[in-house]
């Protein structure tokens, strides 16, 4: 505790009357990445050792989507939001040579519609509305929340498994109420109350599946291509 406190001390001098000591704040900024980095390590291991079957699970869902020449979807909000863009761009521009490149739609990357949307129905609608128009049965909707909470996801999957979509959530914390709903077949939560480390996950994580995914389709690459 002491040791905290001296840290803090050193990082936070004005609250104190002081001034910055610079030896001493690279000490305690070079500790805070150092601890970083562990925590970074160690949630990824524990999340990957608890729930491997069900990443497994999630690749199989995606491929079986492929298999039928069905195309994924992918949606989020704020930093969960670039998940959704760089989970699409894996798969549409492979960075494996012989790998093909596979239909993934972001929901997030259409401005005009997101704000019409938004200001005319309200932003809990900004996803269901495009699943309504581009979805058909067999393909896949894939979303990322941080708090497993958000609105205009959860309705969203709601109706895509109306619709006979395969459903995908990435969440963390208790995974929140996309851990609890049915309408979403594999959800991914990363147990940590860490925002940064939960990303961090997510990006690892999608990155793990693209790759199990192309796996999964070597025998069938004649068919998609």
């Amino acid at each position: 505790m002491d040791g905290d406190q001296d840290q803090l001390r050193a990082l936070y001098p004005f609250l104190h009357g002081g001034e910055q000591d610079p030896s001493a704040v690279d000490d305690a900024l070079l500790e805070s990445v150092r601890q970083k980095a562990d925590h970074s390590v160690e949630v990824k291991q524990r999340f990957f050792a608890d729930n491997g079957p069900a990443v497994v699970a999630a690749a199989r869902a995606i491929a079986a989507v492929y298999q039928r020449n069905g195309r994924m979807f992918s949606m989020g909000n704020g930093g969960s939001s670039c998940d959704a863009a760089h989970f699409a761009v894996e798969f549409l521009h492979p960075i494996t040579a012989g790998r093909p490149a596979l239909t993934a739609v972001n929901l997030v990357a259409d401005d005009a519609m997101m704000t019409a949307v938004g200001n005319d129905v309200g932003f809990d609608h900004v996803f269901v509305r495009q699943v309504i128009a581009y979805g058909r049965a067999g393909d896949g909707l894939v979303g990322f929340s941080t708090s497993g909470n958000s609105a205009n996801l959860l309705r969203a999957y709601a109706k895509a498994r109306e619709m006979g979509l395969t459903t995908i959530g990435f969440s963390g914390g208790d995974g929140g109420a996309m851990a609890a709903s049915e309408d979403i077949d594999h959800c991914l939560t990363v147990a940590t109350d860490s925002i940064h480390r939960i990303q961090e996950v997510h990006v690892a994580t999608y990155h793990i599946l693209w790759d199990l995914v192309h796996t999964l389709l070597a025998d069938h690459r004649g068919d998609l291509s």
